[in-house]
């Protein structure tokens, strides 16, 4: 049984996760962890999920008693959780994003030490799509702009979303571009022309909305569209769930949702899970 310390337990996506994991074979919940002073501090894990008891309360603090931890949480939580996984030598599954370039060189140092996977996304379909886009992307070349719209609830906090960028990151590999020089990211006001190998980004934020993301290539005379909707957030539990099933009992490295997956399309050098390589 691989037992799992789950991360922001009294949030969204942790309860997802208690529940997923309730869901699932081979995986129980044996530690929650909240904020300091969270109001459902001390209440059972599987009660705060709306579930029955797990006999397993929420906590300040992560314990020693856990295979892998699952955090969904913010940037600054997720990396005091990353040294405390360091420290005790559990493995984890990271589905925060904006962690920025020194969060991500924090997590890149610990997979020396830890086995973990950082995705931007772990939907199946999600993934599914970064390699879809890979292979578009190689084969249109010049012939198609790239453009990603994505939608998410009024609640997120960061843009584009992390599945927005490793969408980008995905067309701009095929396509030898860069996001740091070729990402546009903003368009008001007189503009000019579209930049030749430039790959636009929109946002947009509202209701309760899960999370939807279209990568348009769009060229004279035809547009091709790839898009991924998300109507229930347990595709995301249920995705990282199976990551932390096959994290389990690997060494210490950082992995992808595509070694999940055995996703081995590799069109434009497999940029689609870049994250941590």
């Amino acid at each position: 049984m691989i037992r799992l310390a789950i991360a922001g337990a009294a949030g969204r996506m942790g309860c997802q996760l208690i529940r997923a994991a309730g869901r699932a074979d081979g995986v129980a919940v044996s530690a929650a962890v909240e904020r300091a002073a969270h109001p459902a501090l001390g209440k059972d894990a599987g009660a705060v999920a709306g579930g029955a008891d797990l006999g397993v309360a929420l906590s300040a603090e992560a314990g020693g008693d856990f295979d892998l931890m699952l955090d969904f949480t913010t940037p600054a939580a997720t990396l005091d959780h990353l040294g405390t996984c360091r420290r005790l030598g559990r493995g984890m599954v990271i589905g925060t994003t904006g962690l920025g370039e020194d969060g991500e060189a924090a997590v890149r140092a610990a997979a020396a030490d830890i086995p973990l996977i950082m995705a931007a996304n772990t939907s199946v379909g999600v993934n599914l799509c970064l390699a879809l886009v890979e292979t578009a992307a190689a084969a249109l070349g010049s012939m198609a702009d790239v453009e990603i719209v994505e939608a998410h609830h009024r609640h997120k906090v960061d843009a584009p979303s992390g599945t927005a960028l490793a969408l980008g990151r995905a067309a701009a590999g095929a396509l030898g571009a860069d996001l740091a020089t070729d990402g546009v990211f903003t368009r008001h006001g007189h503009t000019g022309p579209r930049a030749h190998r430039s790959i636009g980004f929109s946002t947009v934020r509202g209701g309760d909305l899960a999370g939807e993301h279209t990568v348009l290539f769009i060229g004279d005379g035809e547009r091709i569209e790839i898009t991924h909707r998300a109507t229930d957030r347990r595709i995301f539990a249920d995705g990282a769930i199976k990551a932390a099933k096959w994290l389990a009992g690997r060494p210490p490295g950082a992995y992808t949702m595509r070694d999940v997956l055995g996703l081995n399309i590799n069109v434009g050098g497999g940029n689609a899970q870049r994250q941590l390589r």
